[in-house]
């Protein structure tokens, strides 16, 4: 039996140096790549660049552990280029001008090179600019990996001369053909039903992830047939979802748990916040968006929203996890049932924007500060009428923005929760400044 084609080599020797079985298990040819068929049926871009022999300049776009390094293989074997392949964690300028001297070489060779730089988000601007008047020119054909949205991570001028191709997880029956080819190898245990289900669900759609875990169960159980929960527990411990903090998969699922709270739907918020916290989020930036919340989408429909929201903060503050994780799930329950008005938070971004295109006008004469003589002989102040002297404490028909700016609606509030009274009581006013008059 040889060492490559075992869960693990016989001698401690060979183990030591022998590959990773994610490696092992790597598609040699397209037939063997296990999901992604929305690219690599046929018809599909990537099937056609395959078959085609044509290969343009692209950007692998996924989480961890779907194929984007094996595709990138794949393609340059399939097209014949010469594979270069850089890390951005690791490379700097120098390998990227080492690669284009080895792309040079080879195309005075007559073949053709890919240049694959794996986690592209990492290189700054300067290091993505470099590769542009080569992509440009032919020399070479570059894919790019990444984890991260290109829009935002990769710039616009490469973007622009390289196809995105979105990844996808991988499914349970995909994850689950990837063990059977792993158990397939000799030496290597069965699972059994439960134990099977909770790998791959611990696999979170991850192929390197699944066979990692599956590698270091074989290895903390040699010579077992058959593996069962128990060992999967004792071996890989605590189950943890990937959360990729500061990505995509992150801010889709604040996203979801943001949408889940302006729905109305208190067991959809409790599900995000809890695959947050389950992914490693720190429960503080959990409690600030729920603060955020309360503001954006209850704001003055239920004043009460944001203290609740700005309570559960400081209880998690002194209690910690996970006894504080409980405050935040009251808080985010509350704010999904609550009434909404994005009333506020409408008229502020309005105003931000109108102020922003107007000039600067003045402040009016009666509406100015008059601490000294002086400004009260320049006219400061007068003519102000104090609001506590007035009838129901409201000057009628005054006038608050500034000389020849018409009264605006800026803030309009919804028919829910206290903005109703508030719609009322503004009406009220409304209807005294109309019986009242423009007042000076």
């Amino acid at each position: 039996m040889r060492a490559q084609d075992s869960l693990f080599a016989a001698e401690p020797a060979a183990a030591a140096v022998q590959a990773p079985l994610a490696e092992r298990l790597r598609p040699q040819t397209l037939d063997e790549v296990v999901g992604q068929r929305h690219l690599l049926a046929p018809g599909r871009p990537l099937r056609v660049a395959f078959e085609s022999g044509r290969l343009p300049s692209m950007i692998l776009w996924g989480p961890p552990g779907v194929g984007k390094t094996t595709l990138a293989r794949l393609l340059a074997r399939a097209t014949g280029a010469h594979f270069i392949a850089l890390s951005a964690v690791l490379a700097g300028v120098k390998d990227i001008r080492d690669a284009v001297e080895r792309a040079e070489a080879m195309r005075r060779s007559g073949r053709a090179t890919v240049v694959f730089v794996d986690e592209v988000h990492r290189f700054n601007k300067s290091q993505q600019d470099a590769f542009l008047p080569h992509v440009e020119s032919g020399l070479f054909a570059f894919i790019g990996a990444t984890t991260e949205n290109p829009s935002f991570e990769v710039n616009s001028a490469l973007l622009s001369r390289a196809a995105v191709h979105v990844l996808r997880t991988l499914d349970e029956a995909e994850l689950g053909e990837l063990l059977d080819r792993a158990r397939s190898l000799p030496a290597s245990p069965s699972l059994d039903a439960a134990a099977r289900a909770r790998l791959i669900e611990h696999a979170d759609g991850d192929a390197r992830r699944l066979l990692n875990a599956y590698e270091n169960l074989a290895a903390a159980h040699p010579g077992a047939v058959l593996l069962g929960s128990a060992e999967l527990e004792t071996t890989l411990g605590e189950m943890l979802r990937r959360g990729d903090k500061g990505g995509d998969i992150f801010y889709d699922t604040i996203s979801a748990l943001h949408k889940s709270v302006r729905g109305s739907d208190p067991d959809a918020t409790l599900y995000w916040l809890a695959r947050l916290l389950d992914a490693g989020m720190d429960p503080r930036y959990a409690a600030r968006r729920l603060v955020r919340m309360a503001s954006e989408d209850i704001g003055l429909a239920d004043p009460r929203a944001l203290r609740l929201a700005l309570d559960a903060a400081e209880v998690y503050e002194r209690l910690g996890s996970p006894e504080g994780e409980l405050a935040l799930a009251e808080a985010a329950v509350y704010l999904a049932v609550a009434p909404k008005s994005n009333a506020v938070y409408k008229a502020w971004g309005e105003v931000r924007e109108f102020v922003r295109r107007d000039g600067t006008r003045p402040v009016p004469p009666q509406l100015r500060n008059a601490p000294t003589r002086l400004m009260k002989d320049l006219g400061h102040g007068a003519g102000y009428r104090y609001a506590h002297d007035e009838p129901e404490a409201y000057a009628a028909g005054a006038h608050y923005l500034p000389d020849g700016l018409q009264a605006q609606r800026w803030y309009e509030p919804v028919p829910r929760g206290l903005e109703l009274r508030i719609g009322q009581r503004l009406a009220e006013l409304r209807a005294l400044d109309d019986e009242a008059g423009p007042s000076r």
